[in-house]
């Protein structure tokens, strides 16, 4: 879920140098990563990057908005297919196109989420919250779909996505992303067709 730096040339420094943050924390790891390194991959002096950020601590939370500001437009996009099933299966597909990406580096909001759980700075609280987005808008399809356990429904798909994240990067199998979307299309499309207590997201 991250963008290309590529055509952000023509782009406000500071957005630049957020979305270069969410890249390379994604791809090197925070603990890994300078500001010099961010401001490479912003093609902007990294003497400058100080008049936007003082510390990397400040260019993580940018990231973090970064990540924020590409899930509202990834949610504003699916909001436009007519079926809440259309719009999970959208999701789906977006996600098995980065298996690649993800076979690398993990899940970009799932990884970064990993690393931030360790330290103390509240930086966690903050990508939390771009996951309860995702989280709130996947449970919102579930009860437009009618079902009462929506919110559970949610939690399954996410938790999948997340495990499949996990095991792809382990084993760097690009596949396994491919045939978890597939069980989840197939899953999504079952629930229409049974009642809460018959579902099963591991099945």
């Amino acid at each position: 879920m991250t963008d290309s730096t590529k055509g952000r040339r023509g782009s406000g420094k500071r957005e630049r140098l957020a979305a270069a943050a969410a890249e390379v924390l994604h791809t090197q790891g925070v603990d890994r990563t300078t500001l010099a390194d961010i401001a490479r991959a912003a093609d902007v002096p990294v003497g400058n990057v100080y008049y936007y950020f003082k510390t990397k601590d400040q260019l993580v939370e940018a990231a973090i908005d970064a990540h924020g500001r590409t899930l509202d437009g990834l949610i504003t996009a699916l909001d436009e297919l007519p079926t809440p099933e259309d719009r999970l299966k959208a999701l789906l597909n977006g996600w098995a196109e980065q298996r690649e990406l993800t076979a690398q580096y993990g899940c970009p909001t799932g990884t970064l989420a990993s690393e931030l759980d360790k330290r103390a700075d509240g930086l966690d609280r903050s990508i939390a919250a771009v996951m309860r987005t995702l989280l709130d808008w996947a449970e919102r399809q579930f009860a437009e779909m009618g079902r009462a356990d929506a919110r559970e429904l949610a939690f399954a798909l996410i938790a999948a996505y997340q495990g499949i994240s996990l095991l792809t990067n382990t084993f760097r199998d690009p596949e396994l992303m491919t045939i978890e979307a597939g069980r989840l299309e197939r899953w999504i499309d079952s629930l229409a067709r049974k009642g809460p207590e018959d579902d099963d997201a591991r099945s």
